[in-house]
């Protein structure tokens, strides 16, 4: 399963901020973190296929669902042979949660089953509620040339697994940036250094950043000691404390009491990493495929609605294509 978006009702959803300035530089943080987290454990990811067969590493896996509570996965793709991505992701539908798909490189188009449409861009992010479902479909619009990014899972509480579909797309002019030496930090959702994210959430209060640095720099981020946390390397090497985590791994931070933030800085070369926390749910997770609900008795009832149609279909467009 992939991911959607429905541009329905709102629900108990909060309204994102309007499009504000997208840079945002300062000399010096706001804040120092003094406590910084460990590395608890590195992850390499799992080569896998999804799709029509379109390549990707899961970084996130089923199995670190509970340990990084409120997030469900994290896919990373990226190659220049259109062999691997050409074929897309075809109708499919998704209920119980939220994907926030960030196009590093690439052009990718969607459509969906309440007649929205979007073209994805580099740099671009689209965020899609699935709640209580929406049929989509994700498909390449280059036939040649790069294709990387990245699709999160951000689970939903139980309370809003219904809602209505809800989608927006964020073009890369419309991504928060906050900048110092050697330092830009993309801020997707959260808030850092005093930069308010294209997105939040009240339930899961999810930050995801895309940090660039220069050979050498350091970046501090500040963290709820609560929120469950990691960090995944595309580009370059990181340093956390006496960890040097390596390209393409994903580093799970640990849950300290008392520590209040991370703080890291490229080792040696031009590093590119994403920094994702948020307050987990502490609430049962049931999964199957592309439904995410809390008993087996709603993933029952969502398959049946697929099956039975009610998720709805996506409309041709003008020229009769899909």
């Amino acid at each position: 399963g992939r991911p959607g978006r429905a541009r329905a009702g709102l629900g108990t959803i909060p309204l994102v901020p309007e499009p504000r300035s997208r840079i945002m530089s300062q000399a010096t943080p706001v804040s120092r973190v003094e406590r910084p987290r460990q590395v608890e454990r590195l992850i390499a990811g799992q080569a896998t296929s999804d799709g029509a067969g379109v390549k990707l590493t899961r970084v996130l896996t089923h199995d670190l669902q509970r340990r990084l509570d409120p997030y469900l996965m994290l896919d990373a793709f990226g190659s220049d042979d259109p062999d691997d991505y050409i074929a897309g992701f075809p109708d499919h539908p998704h209920r119980g949660f939220e994907t926030v798909t960030y196009m590093i490189a690439g052009r990718m188009r969607h459509r969906d089953s309440g007649g929205n449409e979007g073209l994805l861009t580099n740099g671009g992010v689209q965020w899609m509620t699935a709640g209580r479902g929406v049929i989509h479909s994700e498909l390449p619009e280059q036939e040649e040339g790069a294709m990387e990014g990245f699709q999160l899972w951000l689970n939903l509480p139980a309370k809003d697994k219904m809602i209505p579909a809800w989608y927006r797309d964020f073009p890369t002019d419309q991504i928060p940036e906050w900048k110092a030496d050697g330092v830009t930090a993309r801020v997707i959702a959260g808030e850092s250094h005093g930069v308010r994210g294209a997105m939040t959430r009240d339930a899961t209060q999810p930050l995801y950043l895309d940090i660039h640095l220069a050979p050498g720099a350091r970046f501090e981020q500040a963290l709820p000691a609560g929120h469950n946390a990691f960090i995944y390397v595309y580009r370059g090497k990181l340093a956390l404390g006496d960890t040097v985590v390596p390209v393409q791994r994903m580093a799970i931070l640990a849950n300290t009491a008392d520590s209040d933030g991370v703080a890291m800085h490229a080792a040696g070369e031009p590093t590119r990493a994403l920094l994702i926390a948020g307050r987990p749910l502490d609430e049962p997770i049931a999964q199957y495929g592309p439904f995410v609900m809390n008993t087996r008795a709603e993933l029952i009832t969502a398959f049946e609605d697929y099956e039975a149609g009610r998720l709805g279909v996506i409309p041709p467009n003008a020229l009769g294509i899909r």
